[in-house]
């Protein structure tokens, strides 16, 4: 008998595993696909860590979280600096000096600064609609050339119809100042994310290609307790409705050349190109292998941003009203259920950083262990 079954490998499910196995607990992790790590797993192609579900760059401001991961990895000190695309015009992200002098040909913050002011005043009263929202923050020619394609793209839906508090914010730096996080802790784990899961899972027992629905009963069975972070919708079978997600498609290649980008990210701004971004992932890690020798291929990711449907991976909740209030209705049904922990990013439907997700995980084992 466990105390504890853990559903999915990710980074909750992982955090959980370790701490309750350091406080004596039995545990089993279980994952449908045939390897660890969930959406952050890596791996090698040609000495190439690949993120094969997307990138992901760990950054945080928590000292607590940073010390808990790098006990695990030693991590490089990669810095998030991407480039914007817009029909060949490169822009660096986030918006700054080097943005606004390539935008406008200001040289100063003052320049810089009054222009957006200028601009942001054709938005009057409270922002209706992402649109607006944007342009009352950054003006209308960043929002046409940086903001307004790839949003359509990632959502799938014309700026006017999607609501304004999805923009809150936007990053605007009178610095010249490429680093997009800005995070006092950020970078990439050396030897990739599947390894810095591994160490993680260390002594735990795991077993892949095991879909939790198709032996639940027996599963339940075994433990005490059950750590859920699946789809909370699907737990239930769905009865109430399918939240949504956007999801997201990979065209990934390996090139025969050593360069083909330049940086690890760079977004497509305009509407008409059909991906979002392109990842040339041996950047993450500075282009070298793990003796420090230049890698002579490349693979790049072309993304795709698309509705989710049933089979396809889960990535943003669409957090708007609908889904909202729908949600609120499952997390009742969760509440109810007593040998059962909703957590993670699918589990409490909610969008986490990694950051945000081992912080979570460790907040339960102080209320759980």
């Amino acid at each position: 008998m466990y105390d504890y079954l853990i559903v999915g490998s990710g980074l909750f499910g992982a955090t959980f595993a370790r701490q309750a196995t350091d406080a004596g607990r039995k545990v089993l992790v279980i994952d449908k696909r045939p390897n660890v790590a969930g959406n952050v797993y890596t791996e090698d192609v040609e000495g190439i860590h690949v993120h094969k579900y997307g990138a992901h760059i760990f950054h945080t401001n928590d000292k607590k979280v940073w010390d808990y991961v790098t006990r695990f990895a030693d991590f490089n000190r990669f810095t998030n600096a991407p480039v914007a695309n817009y029909r060949g015009e490169l822009y660096s992200l986030p918006f700054n000096m080097y943005t606004f002098n390539k935008m406008w040909g200001v040289v100063t913050p003052e320049e810089a600064k009054a222009k957006i002011d200028e601009q942001r005043a054709e938005i009057t009263g409270e922002p209706r609609n992402l649109e607006e929202q944007a342009i009352s923050l950054v003006g209308r020619d960043i929002f046409e050339k940086l903001v307004k394609g790839y949003t359509e793209k990632q959502w799938g839906r014309d700026c006017k119809d999607l609501p304004a508090f999805i923009i809150k914010r936007l990053p605007v730096r009178l610095t010249f100042d490429n680093n997009y996080f800005n995070a006092l802790y950020q970078g990439i784990p050396i030897g990739g994310y599947t390894k810095l899961i591994e160490n993680l899972l260390k002594g735990v027992e795991v077993r892949l290609n095991c879909d939790y629905f198709d032996h639940r009963d027996e599963l339940d069975a075994l433990a005490e307790k059950v750590v859920y972070t699946g789809p909370i919708d699907a737990y239930f079978g769905y009865r109430l409705g399918a939240l949504e997600y956007r999801s997201v498609r990979f065209e990934t290649e390996l090139l025969d050349t050593p360069n083909f980008q330049g940086n690890a990210a760079v977004n497509y701004t305009d509407r008409e190109t059909p991906w979002t971004r392109i990842i040339e992932h041996k950047w993450f890690e500075f282009g070298k292998d793990a003796e420090g020798n230049d890698l002579p291929k490349t693979v790049i990711s072309r993304e795709y941003s698309s509705e989710w449907k049933p089979g396809d991976e889960p990535y943003y909740p669409v957090n708007d009203a609908r889904n909202g209030a729908l949600y609120a209705e499952y997390k009742k049904l969760a509440e109810a259920e007593k040998k059962v922990i909703f957590g993670g990013r699918l589990g409490e439907y909610k969008y986490y950083d990694m950051d945000q997700t081992v912080a979570a995980a460790l907040a339960l084992c102080e209320r759980e262990l």
